[in-house]
């Protein structure tokens, strides 16, 4: 997990001056400051909240900014290899990634995710649940997943396909669908209160990008395994999802596990956004770097005597 000289320069946790003229968490959540609640409808799904440049400039803040974010996760990753002086665990973070069908979720894990140390993070897609998944609760397949001390989550999609999907396409009746939302929130404040920073961003594409998207699939012979013919199904639906998604974030989004609603018909913007997010998130621990539980001379000396 630790870098040595030969792969970088030493890893700093320094804040730089951020891009965003204002905290994104602020600016994406899915609730105003009075408490009023905002949803997809409130959105403009080709706006760029608290960024004020251009593609080019996003890429290249985008870059830039990657040192940073691989060195917070790693800090956040030495705090779990010491117990604390209070022996509490070390913090962790869940980022929960949800979208319509081609919204850039695949982006944002190669070009952000992918920015950071793979030994400390856990990336869990979630497709439909199996024959054995469908025999458990709607958590059962969810839990093994949540990040351990020190490490950092991401579910590609997640528990909120139960009251999504199942809730437009009418799988489960609409009593079960408002339990899970209270199941929902009971489980996030469980990790909350366990140390686990929660971060659940959905990314906002617009009906007209989503189409430019997949007949941009149809067109290229290398994104045709990308294309799959019930997306278009999906699409018959697309109010009744916007629809979902706006009472699951109205239902679940608390202090404790908040909901961001992250423009995606720029893609560069939304990889952006959801950095920033974890940017501030790994910030807002404020950890230190672990002490050594050794004598740091000593063994300097003998490394010298070697």
């Amino acid at each position: 997990m630790s870098r040595t000289s030969k792969d970088k320069d030493e890893p700093t946790t320094e804040g730089a001056e951020s891009v965003f003229d204002a905290p994104a968490r602020q600016l994406l959540r899915a609730r105003r400051p009075d408490g009023a609640p905002v949803g997809p409808a409130d959105v403009d799904p080709r706006s760029t909240p608290g960024f004020t440049g251009d593609k080019v400039e996003g890429k290249a803040a985008l870059a830039a900014r990657a040192d940073r974010l691989a060195a917070l996760q790693e800090l956040l990753y030495a705090r779990s290899t010491r117990e604390a002086p209070d022996g509490s665990p070390a913090p962790s973070v869940l980022l929960v990634v949800q979208a319509m069908d081609t919204a850039g979720k695949g982006g944002i894990m190669r070009h952000v995710i992918g920015q950071m140390d793979p030994q400390g993070v856990d990336l869990k897609a979630f497709k439909a649940p199996t024959a054995e998944e469908r025999e458990h609760d709607f958590l059962w397949r969810i839990r093994p997943h949540v990040p351990g001390p020190g490490r950092i989550a991401v579910f590609d999609r997640s528990h909120y396909e139960d009251v999504l999907i199942q809730r437009v396409r009418g799988f489960a009746p609409a009593e079960e669908i408002e339990r899970r939302y209270g199941v929902i929130r009971d489980f996030e404040a469980e990790l909350a209160a366990a140390g686990t920073r929660v971060v659940k961003v959905m990314l906002h594409i617009s009906a007209d990008e989503q189409k430019a998207r997949l007949a941009e699939r149809l067109e290229r012979p290398d994104k045709h395994w990308k294309f799959n013919p019930a997306d278009i199904d999906e699409r018959a639906l697309w109010e009744e999802y916007q629809e979902a998604y706006r009472i699951a974030l109205l239902r679940t989004d608390a202090t404790d596990a908040p909901w961001f609603v992250v423009p995606a018909d720029r893609k560069w913007y939304a990889r952006l956004a959801v950095q920033q997010l974890l940017l501030e998130t790994l910030e807002g621990l404020e950890l230190e770097w672990p002490e050594a539980d050794f004598d740091v001379e000593e063994q300097k000396a003998r490394l010298a005597a070697s």
